[in-house]
């Protein structure tokens, strides 16, 4: 692959093009997918679950986030 097309795309791009250089059915187009979004999902948990432990939060810490207004006022505008 020329020079020019690996600095277009990421590592994880070319390793997927290249396993994938032949077109897949869509039953494992969709099995596929379905692996990748879990993966992130999994990803996603963990790097949420490290914040929740390094900031020491708790239930209680969820429980009065969900029932605050963080919202920014915006005042109406005048018609």
């Amino acid at each position: 692959m020329s020079e020019a097309v690996r600095k277009r795309f990421s590592n994880v791009q070319l390793l997927l093009l290249e396993l994938f250089s032949e077109d897949l059915s869509e039953e494992e187009l969709l099995e596929i997918k379905q692996l990748l979004s879990e993966w992130r999902f999994k990803r996603a948990t963990e790097a949420a679950n490290r914040v929740v432990k390094e900031k020491g939060w708790t239930k209680e810490d969820f429980d009065r986030l969900l029932g605050s207004h963080l919202r920014t006022p915006y005042a109406k505008e005048a018609s």
